[in-house]
């Protein structure tokens, strides 16, 4: 394993793609201290896990003590922010410090501010950091593919905001920071210099990264942009089926990987309602739970327009093509999602979409109108199908409409054990997530400790657990998340 002096990142995006990334020193931190550290992650990269919470090992999760070949660098991307195009976004408080071996990147959040801080301060809080730690930890854990924490370590130091708070460094790890804004910019950096040829290699740096069978395509840039609709749709399906609302869908926060990225005011939905929005800047819902999939189209309908000349000479024939896959969207959504209900629901691989589409309808309105909530509704409809009364029909506003729906789905023979397989028991509750988020800043870590202990284990119950598996108390309240910056 990586100990001092043996850390090997490479610099290959800040070589091959200078015009999207500036060189930038992390500032260092008075006093840093690591709160939380990713074993498990750690071993999978090569490092030792004991050697992360020495001064040289808190020296690379703070950026302060770069491996040599590396070259830390603030990334350059445009983006469309609630449908507004902004020209030049970048890394405000980030840093790509480069890339392990296997591919994947190192980055910091919290790091300090770089050229693109746009008047922050580029510090982070403990709290918000902490946050992206749980949750990420949460959705790996229920299969839905993300960037991962590696650790949350203290700086020793304080952030300014609405009060004085602690603050934290996130080192992260992912397949690539690729965006969709990424290519924003190498666009319109192509458009002032066309010699630099920015989209091409950088879609080409993706193929290579992300999708390598692409670059055997008659046309890699065609396979690339199918490819991408095809990750993000799936991606976009496992969260609708986990009831997760990511909360700000700009384009810079659309990976070209497929992984969720960029953890601010994201949240797990409770009472099922597609108009659900908790994030406080979202104030006319463009990214409540029930239009991600739309907003996911149309995000990548930008991507579609950096890469619209590599797509074909011909500019009308390039939209052609674009749109007729983009149109072929929502079919993949629905291939992913309606796979994944019928897994929610036991129901048998075999039975086509087309004659279940009706039931999972009448559900999910039942389930709205019922104010009914999303995660343990479903285990508890697995105790149904064993016979047991898991479900309470007295909590339906109207109760003798579930009992035929019941009628219905029992009539298709649901295998309770495939349920229990698809349906979780633990999510990160916002109620606890605050609970543990405000004890870590007071200096408690073992709310967080516990909350992840429930959630990287989802789907398995445990004694001790049982509040981690029930939704907030009336008390707590309409909930409202913040991006945390």
């Amino acid at each position: 394993m990586s100990t001092a002096g043996t850390v090997a990142l490479d610099n290959r995006f800040a070589r091959e793609l200078p015009e999207l990334a500036v060189p930038w020193q992390a500032t260092s931190p008075p006093d840093p201290k690591v709160l939380v550290l990713n074993e498990p992650l750690a071993v999978e990269l090569g490092l030792d896990p004991a050697w992360l919470t020495t001064a040289d090992g808190i020296g690379l999760l703070t950026g302060n003590g770069v491996p040599d070949g590396a070259t830390p660098v603030a990334q350059i991307y445009s983006g469309h922010q609630f449908g507004g195009y902004v020209p030049r976004l970048g890394d405000g408080r980030a840093l790509l410090l480069g890339e392990f071996p296997d591919g994947r990147d190192l980055h910091l959040k919290g790091s300090g501010p770089t050229p693109f801080a746009r008047g922050g301060d580029g510090l982070a809080a403990v709290g918000p950091m902490l946050r992206e730690y749980v949750i990420s930890e949460a959705l790996h854990a229920l299969g839905v593919p993300t960037t991962r924490a590696l650790a949350v370590t203290a700086t020793g130091g304080v952030v300014h905001r609405e009060s004085t708070l602690p603050g934290a460094v996130l080192a992260r790890v992912a397949a690539s920071h690729l965006r969709v804004g990424s290519f924003q910019y190498a666009a319109a950096y192509d458009h002032h210099r066309p010699e630099a040829n920015v989209v091409r290699r950088l879609a080409d740096h993706a193929i290579a990264r992300h999708y390598p069978d692409a670059a055997d395509a008659d046309n890699p840039y065609r396979a690339l942009f199918t490819d991408v609709v095809a990750a993000q749709a799936a991606l976009v399906a496992r969260w609708m089926l986990v009831g997760f609302i990511h909360g700000v869908m700009n384009t810079d926060n659309m990976t070209i990987s497929g992984q969720t990225i960029d953890y601010g005011p994201c949240a797990f939905m409770e009472a099922y309602d597609p108009a659900t929005v908790f994030s406080s800047i979202d104030m006319a819902g463009r990214y409540a739970y029930g239009n991600q999939p739309g907003i996911a189209q149309w995000n990548l309908s930008r991507f579609a327009e950096t890469l619209l000349p590599l797509l074909a000479e011909d500019t009308e024939q390039a939209v052609e093509w674009a749109v007729g896959v983009l149109e072929g969207f929502p079919e993949l959504y629905e291939k992913t999602w309606a796979a994944g209900m019928h897994a929610k629901l036991g129901l048998p691989e075999d039975l086509p979409p087309a004659e279940t589409a009706g039931l999972i309808e009448d559900l999910l309105t039942l389930m709205q109108r019922n104010h009914r909530d999303y995660t343990s509704f479903f285990r508890a409809l697995a105790d149904v199908a064993r016979g047991s009364a898991g479900v309470d029909r007295a909590a339906f506003t109207d109760p003798d409409s579930f009992g035929p729906w019941v009628t219905r789905w029992a009539a298709l023979r649901p295998d309770p054990a495939a349920m229990d397989r698809a349906n979780p028991i633990y999510i990160p509750r916002n109620h606890l997530v605050e609970q543990a988020l405000s004890a870590a800043t007071a200096g408690d870590l073992a709310p967080v400790q516990k909350l992840l202990e429930a959630v990287r284990a989802p789907y398995e119950p445990r004694p001790g657990f049982e509040i981690y598996a029930e939704p907030a108390p009336a008390e707590f309240g309409p909930y409202q998340t913040f991006c945390g910056t």
